[in-house]
């Protein structure tokens, strides 16, 4: 008889069946092998105790304050620990308990009702402005076409086209100007039918520029405003593109001036909430709706990790999550490094955020990133 440790198994139900396990016990099984842990902020005090009382009593754990059992506080901070089936069953439980269990549970339900999953796909970048923080990705007319060219063949899956800088204290410019900077590029887009080739994507918040975009085949809008603007919604549904939701504080120009939020993963989550209620009335589908945290958009290096460490709370919105964070000063923040030296940290950070939940990479770098992305696929399967 030998033994051996297993590292992360991703691909679960693959190596059960090469075990021999019955179909029916491998669903039964992946699910235990699924570690799942949720913060619950603020529940009531004899909550916390029944919470902790009913998950032991099933296998779960739940990690409490050191003084928690004695109730001197009304409410206190809790993490509950276990695996897809103990949550499962569990939120069956607190669904019949007082003090706001029940809200819990349908917190919890909802987790695990939402929690699909999307194919991975690479999004290029192309700026057709002067002034974007990567000098590289700039490109105008023919040199912009060629661009894009290259990064069909690097393997993009998605072409992000966008006419405007928003890089920190970036200033914004006329609705005409930046129309004059895209339109030369959608038009031999259009002309050449390079959207059969890959999905194009209009980096934009101008109804205008958003609307010419689509009528020369554009399929996504990448909205840094968030949905802001109805008339922005209104444009994707008519049309019937995706809008990408990103979160951002304050505008370009100001943003970084010290970001401050509460909580970075429930503020923004209230935010996600509220726009996708508002596009959603508008008559946008849910499955044409992306979000984006906005990476280096109004945060803080710590709000930016936290936001990468828990991507996976961002699952429970049932739409694909996009990133992007490539080349951007977090990783200067970490390891000092001009914006021409950050490729291993931009690959850091992205593969870390597809393992926890990422659907979309935009990237400057798409052949890099269609390499690694294609050995963590085949470590995962």
């Amino acid at each position: 008889m030998r033994i051996y440790r297993l590292g992360d198994i991703y691909s679960r139900e693959r190596i059960l069946k090469e075990l021999g396990v019955h179909k029916r016990g491998i669903e039964i099984i992946s699910n235990k092998m699924e570690l799942l842990f949720f913060y619950i902020r603020d529940l009531k005090r004899p909550a916390v105790n029944i919470l902790k009382q009913d998950a032991l009593s099933i296998g779960a754990e739940v990690a409490t304050p050191a003084g928690a059992i004695l109730c001197n506080r009304d409410r206190y901070d809790c993490i509950l620990i276990g695996n897809r089936k103990n949550i499962e069953i569990l939120s069956h439980k607190e669904l019949l308990q007082p003090f706001g269990l029940r809200e819990v549970a349908e917190e919890l339900q909802r987790f695990l009702k939402e929690d699909r999953n999307f194919p991975t796909q690479i999004m290029g970048i192309v700026n057709a402005n002067g002034d974007s923080f990567y000098g590289k990705s700039r490109f105008k007319g023919g040199e912009a076409i060629a661009q894009i060219e290259k990064l069909i063949r690097d393997g993009a899956d998605i072409i992000d086209i966008g006419g405007v800088s928003s890089r920190p204290n970036s200033e914004g410019v006329p609705i005409e100007e930046e129309l004059r900077r895209v339109k030369p590029i959608c038009d031999t887009i259009r002309e050449q039918r390079l959207y059969e080739n890959a999905t194009f994507s209009i980096d934009s918040y101008t109804p205008k520029v958003i609307e010419y975009a689509l009528k020369s085949g554009f399929k996504i809008v990448n909205d840094i405003r968030g949905a802001s603007d109805d008339e922005v919604i209104r444009v994707a549904v008519d049309y019937g593109a995706k809008l990408s939701i990103m979160h951002m504080q304050g505008e370009p120009k100001n943003m970084q001036d010290n970001p401050q939020y509460d909580n970075v993963i429930l503020d923004i989550s209230d935010f996600f909430e509220e726009r996708i209620e508002k596009s959603l009335k508008f008559g946008l589908k849910i499955d044409d709706i992306i979000i984006d945290v906005g990476i280096g958009f109004g945060k803080s290096l710590r709000d930016n990790l936290e936001l990468i460490r828990n991507l996976s709370h961002f699952k429970r919105f049932g739409s694909p999550i996009l990133i992007g964070a490539s080349r951007k000063s977090l990783i200067d923040n970490i390891v000092p490094s001009d914006v021409d030296d950050r490729l291993g940290g931009t690959l850091a950070i992205h593969l870390k955020a597809l393992e926890n939940g990422a659907d979309i990479i935009r990237c400057h770098d798409v052949k890099e990133h269609f390499q690694a992305i294609s050995v963590w696929k085949t470590l995962k399967n």
